[in-house]
């Protein structure tokens, strides 16, 4: 196996690991800024208030886009075990 083959696999890993968890990622994160506006007009400074609609929206995505992320590994690890007979040569 090539310098060139490992970190071919390597960056499909890493690009694989930034699609399945960018909209998670991205839903979480506009709710924080949404609550964090919301907070600085209204001088709610509650803590938890901020959890709580995070935790709801990031199970929301995760449910939402769960078999899409499934279908995903499945296939990156389908082209994973197709490429074994490559890595002995």
């Amino acid at each position: 196996m090539s310098i060139g083959f490992a970190v071919n696999i390597m960056r499909g890993g890493v690009l694989q690991t930034l699609m399945i968890s960018s909209p998670i990622l991205l839903i979480g994160m506009l709710v924080g800024l949404i609550i964090s506006i919301l907070q600085a007009t209204t001088s709610i400074q509650e803590q938890t208030l901020t959890f709580v609609p995070k935790i709801v929206a990031i199970l929301g995505a995760i449910f939402l886009f769960g078999p899409w992320i499934i279908t995903s590994m499945v296939q990156f690890t389908k082209r994973l075990f197709e490429q074994i007979p490559n890595m002995t040569g």
